[in-house]
């Protein structure tokens, strides 16, 4: 998918045995996938493919960093991302499987792309909440001119926690 990347490994044509690859992907492959939540990254992958008779097992090994947004004060941040997954190839025309780490090919395939696996590893390790640590006296490490407008109170100083009267009045219906 990717123009600099070239994730496609060719199987066909190789022997039974252990193969190493590495891969170093950045922002030109993860702009490909247009996720709001991954504003650059530096990713690398080390994967290693089992290639036996009737299937292929991939391990993909990976770890690096994503700048990503504060959710709190709209800030960058870098997540720092890794891990280890597995992925079972098998060959056949007509099976298929429910278990997302088993993946059918045709008889006739070559070769496959790993392209689309190694996006969703890295997406699916970004934590759903993203925020600035906070400093060893547990005040947030964001942007300070953001956070003064976090506060409880409103500029003009009303409480922002006090009931509409709408609301008020709706309460007496009882």
């Amino acid at each position: 998918m990717s123009q600099n990347v070239d994730t496609t490994i060719q199987f066909s044509g190789l022997k039974p045995g252990t193969y190493n690859y590495s891969y170093t992907l950045d922002n030109s492959f993860f702009s490909d996938y247009k996720n709001e939540k991954i504003l650059d990254a530096k990713v690398f992958f080390d994967v290693k493919m089992e290639k036996k008779e009737r299937m292929i097992l991939i391990i993909f090994n990976f770890s690096g960093t994503v700048r990503t947004m504060c959710d709190r004060c709209l800030g960058d941040l870098e997540i720092p991302v890794e891990g280890e997954q597995t992925i079972c190839v098998k060959f056949s025309d007509t099976e298929s499987s429910d278990d997302e780490n088993v993946v059918f090919l045709p008889e006739n395939e070559y070769k496959i792309d790993l392209a689309q696996w190694m996006y969703e590893f890295v997406a699916v390790s970004i934590p759903i909440q993203t925020i600035h640590p906070e400093d060893e006296n547990g005040v947030p490490m964001c942007d300070p001119e953001m956070t003064k407008y976090l506060s409880d109170e409103s500029e003009n100083g009303e409480d922002e926690t006090a009931t509409d009267p709408r609301w008020e009045a709706l309460k007496n219906l009882r």
